[in-house]
């Protein structure tokens, strides 16, 4: 007699998308799965142009296992958010030294985060935010500053820099070379390709790179954002008329990899520097990313942060 094996039931990793809206805004968000009761509400916000997808599973099941319920966003004009309607022809580095914003401010990306809270029931949460995501991390806990519990800020310049203030931390051939990838193919083909070449511009030089793992992704992400020059112009040339950073309140790590290509650590330093009780963490050999083998001793870090 023989028994019949059932097949392995699959169980998604992420939620389906929800949606949040502020405004006109409507603001794609997942949750990680399973949540587990009583986790502390964690908000992961994203780089820039790119979508949610980029952020590593394996991180937030690492974030998830030190006893946090994990969200992640698509910022406006990238991923499945909504995207603004085109403006001036721009690239990054001229919005970086506009003196306003071709369509939306930095509160707007703000009060962006704060919908995706309500959206999810969270009265507050812990913020990590990367890139980009970690000077509007940085401008959230500054306006909303009853509604974030800690705020770790990875691999970002000063949330109240503009202008040259910013272009200082910046390595200019970097964004150049990001800005030109924009003008790849408009096939499924060409967004991967983009995307692998983006991933392996901004690598940890110390660490290998997962191609296979980076392209499975891509494959799955409805947009990337990689070859959106114009959105990604919008959101970094959104302009910060709040408080400086140096009223944050919220506790505060800044995380910063020493072979950053694209920010300097100097930014992390500065950072780290005017937010008061902010504890800098370098990281040697590290790029624009968070590698595989720093996941633990990340999560272990923003476990420490939130009181545990």
């Amino acid at each position: 007699m023989t028994s019949e094996v059932s097949p392995p039931v699959w169980s998604p990793v992420w939620s389906p998308t929800q949606w949040a809206s502020n405004g006109e805004v409507r603001l794609a968000y997942d949750r990680l799965l399973p949540e587990e009761a009583g986790g502390e509400p964690l908000l992961l916000v994203t780089g820039l142009g790119v979508a949610r997808h980029w952020w590593p599973t394996g991180l937030a099941r690492a974030l998830a296992a030190r006893g946090f319920t994990i969200a992640r966003y698509d910022q406006r004009d990238a991923g499945e958010s909504t995207h603004l309607p085109p403006t001036a022809r721009t690239g990054p580095i001229t919005a970086l030294l506009r003196k306003r914003g071709d369509a939306y401010t930095a509160e707007d990306m703000t009060d962006d985060a704060i919908a995706v809270l309500d959206a999810l029931g969270w009265d507050s949460a812990h913020l990590f935010g990367q890139s980009l995501g970690g000077a509007v991390a940085q401008r959230i806990a500054l306006r909303h500053p009853r509604r974030i519990r800690t705020l770790t800020s990875v691999s970002a310049v000063p949330g109240d820099s503009a202008g040259l203030a910013t272009l200082r931390h910046i390595r200019l051939r970097t964004l150049a070379r990001l800005a030109r990838m924009g003008r790849r193919s408009h096939l499924l083909e060409g967004h991967i390709e983009a995307g692998v070449a983006l991933a392996r511009l901004l690598h940890s030089p110390a660490h290998p790179f997962d191609e296979p793992a980076i392209r499975a992704m891509l494959a799955e992400t409805p947009d990337p954002g990689v070859r959106d020059a114009r959105s990604q112009s919008r959101q970094i040339g959104a302009q910060w008329s709040g408080p400086a950073i140096g009223r944050i309140t919220a506790p505060t790590l800044v995380l910063h990899g020493l072979d950053d290509p694209l920010v300097k650590p100097s930014a992390g330093r500065t950072v780290a520097a005017r937010i008061p009780g902010a504890r800098f963490v370098p990281l040697p050999g590290v790029g624009h990313d968070l590698p595989e083998p720093l996941w633990e001793d990340v999560a272990h870090q923003v476990r420490q942060l939130a009181g545990g």
